[in-house]
Protein backbone atom coordinates (compact mmCIF):
# COMPACT_ATOMS: atom_id res chain seq x y z
CA UNK A 1 0.00 0.00 0.00
CA UNK A 2 1.41 3.28 -1.14
CA UNK A 3 1.79 6.20 1.56
CA UNK A 4 -0.09 8.30 -0.51
CA UNK A 5 -1.25 8.57 -3.93
CA UNK A 6 -2.79 11.22 -6.08
CA UNK A 7 -5.16 10.96 -9.25
CA UNK A 8 -5.17 13.67 -11.55
CA UNK A 9 -5.33 16.26 -8.46
CA UNK A 10 -6.03 20.41 -9.42
CA UNK A 11 -6.65 22.73 -6.58
CA UNK A 12 -7.47 26.42 -7.83
CA UNK A 13 -7.20 29.55 -5.71
CA UNK A 14 -9.83 31.27 -7.80
CA UNK A 15 -8.09 32.17 -10.91
CA UNK A 16 -4.41 31.25 -9.50
CA UNK A 17 -3.89 27.01 -9.76
CA UNK A 18 -1.63 25.77 -7.24
CA UNK A 19 -1.57 22.42 -8.49
CA UNK A 20 -2.43 21.16 -12.28
CA UNK A 21 -3.48 17.94 -12.98
CA UNK A 22 -0.55 16.05 -11.39
CA UNK A 23 -0.82 12.37 -10.15
CA UNK A 24 1.84 10.30 -8.21
CA UNK A 25 2.53 7.59 -5.61
CA UNK A 26 4.91 7.29 -3.04
CA UNK A 27 6.21 4.81 -0.99
CA UNK A 28 6.60 3.93 2.53
CA UNK A 29 9.79 5.76 4.18
CA UNK A 30 11.18 9.18 4.21
CA UNK A 31 9.79 11.39 1.21
CA UNK A 32 11.11 14.77 0.26
CA UNK A 33 8.73 17.12 -0.77
CA UNK A 34 10.89 19.77 -2.34
CA UNK A 35 9.96 23.22 -4.46
CA UNK A 36 10.36 26.39 -4.77
CA UNK A 37 7.77 28.92 -3.04
CA UNK A 38 4.91 29.38 -4.45
CA UNK A 39 5.18 25.57 -6.21
CA UNK A 40 2.59 23.85 -4.51
CA UNK A 41 4.32 22.15 -1.38
CA UNK A 42 1.47 23.78 0.89
CA UNK A 43 -1.16 23.63 -0.69
CA UNK A 44 -0.52 19.68 -1.18
CA UNK A 45 0.03 18.90 2.26
CA UNK A 46 -3.01 20.40 3.07
CA UNK A 47 -5.25 18.59 0.85
CA UNK A 48 -3.37 15.19 2.18
CA UNK A 49 -4.09 15.67 5.56
CA UNK A 50 -8.06 17.10 4.59
CA UNK A 51 -7.48 20.52 5.57
CA UNK A 52 -8.24 21.74 1.87
CA UNK A 53 -10.91 19.96 -0.99
CA UNK A 54 -9.39 19.63 -4.24
CA UNK A 55 -11.10 21.18 -6.93
CA UNK A 56 -11.18 18.13 -8.62
CA UNK A 57 -9.07 14.41 -9.00
CA UNK A 58 -8.66 11.96 -6.45
CA UNK A 59 -6.87 11.45 -2.88
CA UNK A 60 -6.28 8.92 -0.66
CA UNK A 61 -3.66 8.83 2.31
CA UNK A 62 -2.64 5.03 3.62
CA UNK A 63 -5.38 3.81 1.51
CA UNK A 64 -7.93 6.19 3.09
CA UNK A 65 -9.95 8.83 0.56
CA UNK A 66 -9.70 12.04 2.40
CA UNK A 67 -12.77 13.29 1.11
CA UNK A 68 -14.49 10.20 2.68
CA UNK A 69 -12.58 8.84 5.20
CA UNK A 70 -10.61 11.89 6.62
CA UNK A 71 -11.54 10.41 10.48
CA UNK A 72 -9.56 7.31 9.31
CA UNK A 73 -6.52 8.77 7.83
CA UNK A 74 -6.16 11.63 10.51
CA UNK A 75 -5.72 9.20 13.50
CA UNK A 76 -2.69 7.57 11.62
CA UNK A 77 -1.27 11.13 10.57
CA UNK A 78 1.21 13.22 12.42
CA UNK A 79 1.57 16.91 11.49
CA UNK A 80 4.33 19.65 12.58
CA UNK A 81 3.27 23.13 10.83
CA UNK A 82 5.70 25.61 9.80
CA UNK A 83 4.33 28.49 11.50
CA UNK A 84 4.49 29.18 15.48
CA UNK A 85 1.17 27.73 16.84
CA UNK A 86 1.65 26.46 20.20
CA UNK A 87 -0.61 28.16 23.49
CA UNK A 88 2.71 29.89 24.91
CA UNK A 89 0.52 29.71 28.50
CA UNK A 90 1.04 26.36 28.92
CA UNK A 91 3.70 23.72 29.83
CA UNK A 92 5.47 21.51 27.00
CA UNK A 93 3.80 18.44 28.81
CA UNK A 94 0.16 19.59 28.83
CA UNK A 95 0.02 20.51 25.56
CA UNK A 96 1.41 17.68 24.09
CA UNK A 97 -0.29 15.02 26.71
CA UNK A 98 -3.45 17.25 25.33
CA UNK A 99 -2.77 16.94 21.92
CA UNK A 100 -2.09 13.04 22.39
CA UNK A 101 -5.72 13.05 23.99
CA UNK A 102 -7.09 15.14 20.72
CA UNK A 103 -5.84 12.20 19.13
CA UNK A 104 -8.07 9.66 21.43
CA UNK A 105 -5.38 8.53 23.70
CA UNK A 106 -6.82 8.08 27.30
CA UNK A 107 -5.48 10.78 29.63
CA UNK A 108 -3.41 8.40 31.66
CA UNK A 109 -1.93 6.98 28.59
CA UNK A 110 -1.56 10.64 27.25
CA UNK A 111 0.40 11.77 30.26
CA UNK A 112 3.05 8.76 29.50
CA UNK A 113 3.34 9.25 26.26
CA UNK A 114 3.93 13.37 26.52
CA UNK A 115 6.90 12.75 28.49
CA UNK A 116 8.00 9.42 26.21
CA UNK A 117 7.99 11.73 23.14
CA UNK A 118 9.09 15.23 24.63
CA UNK A 119 12.20 12.46 26.16
CA UNK A 120 12.42 11.87 22.65
CA UNK A 121 12.98 15.09 21.02
CA UNK A 122 15.47 16.06 23.97
CA UNK A 123 13.49 17.61 26.73
CA UNK A 124 12.86 15.90 29.74
CA UNK A 125 13.34 18.70 32.91
CA UNK A 126 12.44 20.98 30.26
CA UNK A 127 8.46 19.56 29.61
CA UNK A 128 7.32 21.30 32.88
CA UNK A 129 8.94 24.60 31.91
CA UNK A 130 5.97 27.06 30.11
CA UNK A 131 6.47 27.40 26.12
CA UNK A 132 6.49 31.15 26.43
CA UNK A 133 9.76 30.69 27.62
CA UNK A 134 11.21 28.39 25.11
CA UNK A 135 14.05 28.91 22.63
CA UNK A 136 12.95 28.69 18.49
CA UNK A 137 14.56 25.11 18.66
CA UNK A 138 12.64 24.14 21.55
CA UNK A 139 9.57 25.24 19.61
CA UNK A 140 10.30 22.56 17.07
CA UNK A 141 11.21 20.10 19.28
CA UNK A 142 7.70 20.66 21.13
CA UNK A 143 6.06 20.48 17.55
CA UNK A 144 7.60 17.58 16.91
CA UNK A 145 6.62 15.90 19.74
CA UNK A 146 2.84 16.65 19.66
CA UNK A 147 3.13 15.47 15.77
CA UNK A 148 4.59 11.57 17.43
CA UNK A 149 2.94 11.42 20.47
CA UNK A 150 -0.11 9.33 19.28
CA UNK A 151 2.31 6.85 17.71
CA UNK A 152 1.44 7.80 13.99
CA UNK A 153 2.38 5.91 10.82
CA UNK A 154 3.62 8.55 9.16
CA UNK A 155 3.86 12.57 9.81
CA UNK A 156 3.96 15.80 7.92
CA UNK A 157 6.48 18.25 9.00
CA UNK A 158 6.65 21.44 7.11
CA UNK A 159 9.47 23.24 6.95
CA UNK A 160 10.57 21.55 10.54
CA UNK A 161 14.58 23.24 10.59
CA UNK A 162 13.08 26.71 9.47
CA UNK A 163 14.71 29.60 12.13
CA UNK A 164 17.15 27.27 13.49
CA UNK A 165 21.10 27.32 14.05
CA UNK A 166 22.97 25.05 12.61
CA UNK A 167 23.47 23.03 15.94
CA UNK A 168 19.79 23.25 16.23
CA UNK A 169 19.16 22.46 12.58
CA UNK A 170 21.64 19.75 12.68
CA UNK A 171 20.04 18.25 15.97
CA UNK A 172 16.41 18.28 13.80
CA UNK A 173 17.48 16.35 11.01
CA UNK A 174 19.30 13.62 13.58
CA UNK A 175 15.39 13.42 15.33
CA UNK A 176 14.06 13.20 11.36
CA UNK A 177 16.05 10.36 10.79
CA UNK A 178 15.40 8.72 14.05
CA UNK A 179 11.36 8.44 13.49
CA UNK A 180 12.84 5.61 11.05
CA UNK A 181 13.23 3.53 14.11
CA UNK A 182 9.94 3.32 15.40
CA UNK A 183 8.40 2.82 12.25
CA UNK A 184 6.96 5.88 11.08
CA UNK A 185 7.45 7.73 7.89
CA UNK A 186 8.48 11.15 7.27
CA UNK A 187 7.29 13.70 4.12
CA UNK A 188 9.60 16.19 4.59
CA UNK A 189 8.41 19.42 2.93
CA UNK A 190 11.30 22.17 2.56
CA UNK A 191 13.04 24.21 0.05
CA UNK A 192 16.48 22.97 1.80
CA UNK A 193 17.93 20.57 -0.26
CA UNK A 194 21.18 19.30 1.42
CA UNK A 195 18.02 18.41 4.57
CA UNK A 196 15.90 16.43 2.00
CA UNK A 197 19.42 14.48 1.16
CA UNK A 198 20.20 13.75 4.81
CA UNK A 199 17.34 12.06 6.02
CA UNK A 200 15.37 11.23 2.90
CA UNK A 201 15.32 8.23 0.44
CA UNK A 202 12.08 9.31 -2.26
CA UNK A 203 11.67 12.52 -3.63
CA UNK A 204 8.58 14.50 -5.07
CA UNK A 205 9.67 17.77 -7.05
CA UNK A 206 7.21 20.09 -7.88
CA UNK A 207 7.30 23.26 -9.94
CA UNK A 208 4.94 25.23 -10.70
CA UNK A 209 1.99 23.01 -9.03
CA UNK A 210 3.71 20.33 -11.52
CA UNK A 211 5.31 17.16 -10.19
CA UNK A 212 8.60 17.12 -12.42
CA UNK A 213 10.08 14.16 -10.01
CA UNK A 214 9.02 11.54 -8.43
CA UNK A 215 11.32 8.55 -7.05
CA UNK A 216 14.12 7.15 -4.98
CA UNK A 217 16.86 9.60 -4.48
CA UNK A 218 19.16 7.43 -5.15
CA UNK A 219 18.05 6.73 -8.73
CA UNK A 220 17.78 10.55 -10.12
CA UNK A 221 20.83 9.11 -12.03
CA UNK A 222 18.30 7.96 -14.40
CA UNK A 223 17.94 11.52 -15.30
CA UNK A 224 21.15 11.88 -15.47
CA UNK A 225 23.80 12.12 -18.88
CA UNK A 226 25.29 9.60 -21.06
CA UNK A 227 29.00 10.79 -22.20
CA UNK A 228 31.08 9.25 -24.99
CA UNK A 229 34.69 10.11 -25.93
CA UNK A 230 35.16 8.99 -29.17
CA UNK A 231 38.48 8.33 -31.02
CA UNK A 232 36.77 9.14 -34.57
CA UNK A 233 34.65 12.16 -36.09
CA UNK A 234 31.65 11.83 -33.65
CA UNK A 235 29.15 13.53 -36.20
CA UNK A 236 27.84 10.26 -37.61
CA UNK A 237 27.37 8.52 -34.78
CA UNK A 238 25.60 11.42 -33.76
CA UNK A 239 23.47 11.49 -36.84
CA UNK A 240 22.62 7.86 -36.29
CA UNK A 241 21.22 9.08 -32.84
CA UNK A 242 19.20 11.77 -33.42
CA UNK A 243 17.24 9.72 -36.34
CA UNK A 244 15.82 7.08 -33.41
CA UNK A 245 14.99 10.04 -31.48
CA UNK A 246 17.90 10.67 -29.31
CA UNK A 247 19.16 14.13 -28.17
CA UNK A 248 22.92 14.35 -28.71
CA UNK A 249 24.98 17.41 -28.34
CA UNK A 250 28.29 17.21 -29.61
CA UNK A 251 32.13 18.77 -28.32
CA UNK A 252 34.41 18.63 -30.43
CA UNK A 253 35.17 14.33 -29.75
CA UNK A 254 32.60 13.75 -26.83
CA UNK A 255 28.84 13.70 -26.91
CA UNK A 256 26.33 13.78 -24.51
CA UNK A 257 23.16 11.86 -24.37
CA UNK A 258 20.32 12.19 -21.68
CA UNK A 259 20.58 8.96 -19.92
CA UNK A 260 17.13 6.75 -20.25
CA UNK A 261 15.84 2.91 -20.28
CA UNK A 262 17.06 1.50 -23.58
CA UNK A 263 19.62 4.39 -24.27
CA UNK A 264 22.97 1.98 -23.51
CA UNK A 265 21.65 -0.38 -26.39
CA UNK A 266 20.45 2.56 -29.47
CA UNK A 267 24.35 3.67 -28.46
CA UNK A 268 25.95 0.01 -29.48
CA UNK A 269 23.96 -0.33 -32.77
CA UNK A 270 24.65 3.44 -33.59
CA UNK A 271 28.66 2.75 -33.19
CA UNK A 272 28.74 -0.51 -35.28
CA UNK A 273 26.76 1.06 -37.60
CA UNK A 274 29.11 3.90 -38.03
CA UNK A 275 31.85 2.06 -37.25
CA UNK A 276 33.68 4.84 -35.00
CA UNK A 277 36.18 4.21 -32.24
CA UNK A 278 34.79 4.61 -28.91
CA UNK A 279 37.44 5.63 -26.22
CA UNK A 280 34.89 5.73 -22.71
CA UNK A 281 31.52 6.19 -22.20
CA UNK A 282 30.13 6.74 -18.53
CA UNK A 283 27.05 7.52 -17.06
CA UNK A 284 26.83 10.37 -14.55
CA UNK A 285 24.02 10.93 -12.16
CA UNK A 286 23.13 14.19 -11.16
CA UNK A 287 22.43 15.89 -7.83
CA UNK A 288 19.01 17.09 -5.96
CA UNK A 289 20.46 20.64 -6.48
CA UNK A 290 21.07 20.13 -10.43
CA UNK A 291 16.93 18.31 -10.66
CA UNK A 292 15.95 21.22 -8.74
CA UNK A 293 17.54 24.55 -10.51
CA UNK A 294 17.26 21.71 -14.24
CA UNK A 295 13.25 22.90 -13.32
CA UNK A 296 12.95 25.90 -11.30
CA UNK A 297 11.50 28.52 -12.34
CA UNK A 298 14.69 31.17 -13.18
CA UNK A 299 15.49 29.00 -16.02
CA UNK A 300 13.92 30.20 -19.18
CA UNK A 301 11.94 28.41 -21.42
CA UNK A 302 13.56 25.73 -24.46
CA UNK A 303 14.01 27.34 -27.61
CA UNK A 304 11.70 26.11 -30.16
CA UNK A 305 13.44 24.36 -32.59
Amino acid sequence: MPLFSVDNLTHNYGDVQALTDISLEVPDGAIGLVGANGAGKSTLIKILLGLLTPTSGDVQVLGQDVRTQIRQARARVGYMPEGDCLPIDQSASDFVAYSAELAGVPAKAARRRASESLALVGLGEERFRYLKDFSTGMFQRVKLAQAIVHDPKVVFLDEPTAGLDPEGREQMLDLVNRLAEYKISVIFSTHILSDIERTCDWVVLLDNGRVKRNGALDRLGSHGVVQIELIDDPHPTADILRGRGLMVTVDGFRMSIPAAEGVTTLVRDAFAESGAGIRSMTETQITLEEAFFEVGPALPPPVPT
